[in-house]
């Protein structure tokens, strides 16, 4: 997860805080949204200016979002509209990087359901790679929603892919390798000094237990965003010490070699 994505959401003023906690991204993105668009300043385009068809006043995001997805809205409209919500995500400040992704999240829940089957943090990633696609795509040509969203997929399907050895995976297949089984290479790691008794519970429940990141950070009374980072850190260290032998069951391994000796030996054969 980015810092600045972890900066932007939530941006809605004092009653962000409160919603963070325990909330998976997706509902922090929507909180925030929310707030920004209701009240008597909501964060809005102006419709008569931008034309279109769209209603010649002020447009709240949150109903804007509703007009973008009836079936009576065409591309041109749609294009439009994406093209300034854009520029404003570039230059407008955090705020408009929060409405950019609550008008687009009916397409982020579709392909955060294309990606369920993935290890890794879903929503998080497909909101750290619109807020990259944000900025990096090119807001001229049609189908401009088609193509940030397509950009938005793609990047967060590559980033959940690349984690999916290092995070998941290399707990997975330890027991069959000779750092031995992953409660015990935690209680090893622990010792050793590679990640804390806190990081090994966090780990334990969250990868060994199926214990999700929202409900551990709801447990433990820390946001979303914190609990997701020290995960991540921890991991990283782990899995470079599980790599590099530093957490290898020396005891097994003597044993298993003076197993292999004895069976090399005549004299223990049959």
């Amino acid at each position: 997860m980015s810092e600045y994505l972890d900066s932007v959401l939530p941006a809605a003023g004092a009653d962000a805080p409160r919603l963070v906690l325990g909330e998976q991204p997706f509902d922090v993105a929507a909180n925030s949204f929310r707030l920004l668009t209701t009240g008597p300043e909501p964060l809005s385009i102006d419709g008569a200016a931008l034309g279109g068809g769209l209603p010649a006043r002020r447009i709240a995001l949150s109903e804007l979002a509703a007009i973008l997805m009836h079936p009576s809205c065409g591309y041109t409209t749609s294009d439009r509209v994406w093209r300034l919500l854009i520029e404003q995500a570039r230059t407008g400040g955090p705020a408009w990087v929060v409405g950019a992704a609550g008008v687009a999240m009916p397409g982020l829940r579709q392909g955060a359901y294309r990606l369920r089957h993935s290890a890794g943090d879903v929503q998080a990633e497909l909101l750290t790679a619109f807020v990259a696609a944000l900025r990096t795509v090119k807001p001229g040509g049609a189908k401009v929603a088609q193509r940030l969203l397509s950009a938005t997929f793609t990047a967060a399907r590559s980033a959940l892919n690349a984690e999916e050895p290092i995070r998941t995976t290399a707990l997975v297949l330890a027991p069959v390798t000779a750092a031995g089984h992953p409660d015990m290479v935690l209680a090893r790691a622990v010792a050793a000094g590679v990640i804390s008794a806190a990081e090994a519970e966090l780990i334990g429940a969250t990868r060994l237990e199926g214990v999700s990141v929202a409900d551990y950070a709801e447990r433990v009374e820390r946001s979303y965003w914190a609990v997701v980072k020290e995960r991540s850190r921890a991991e990283e260290r782990l899995v470079a010490a599980v790599r590099g032998g530093a957490l290898a069951d020396q005891d097994a391994a003597v044993i298993a070699e003076a197993t292999m000796t004895l069976a090399a030996d005549p004299a223990y054969q049959g």
